[in-house]
């Protein structure tokens, strides 16, 4: 007699939450290199460090959001260090 109910994960939902997440991270850090480069560039390296940890099939789209993530903050120092303020515009 159990009385749990049965396990609902199932693998194949745990990737496409995985291959979402490395979409996003990639979506995320490309549009953090025009604005909020502050917030969108962590959260695309997390999303993306998440997404391989949890053995996206979307690879490549979590290398590139990750890429992204760690250009918007160096796009961020590069620009606050040119303009000799903590925020940057064009």
């Amino acid at each position: 007699m159990h009385l749990t109910a049965p396990s609902t994960v199932r693998p194949q939902s745990r990737t496409r939450d995985a291959d979402g997440m490395a979409v996003a991270s990639f979506i995320l850090g490309l549009l953090g290199l025009l604005v909020l480069n502050l917030f969108l560039g962590p959260i695309a390296i997390a999303l993306a460090a998440v997404s391989l940890w949890r053995g996206t099939q979307r690879r490549g789209r979590a290398y590139l959001g990750l890429f992204l993530g760690v250009a918007d903050l160096a796009v961020l120092g590069v620009a606050m260090e040119l303009s000799n303020t903590v925020s940057w515009s064009l």
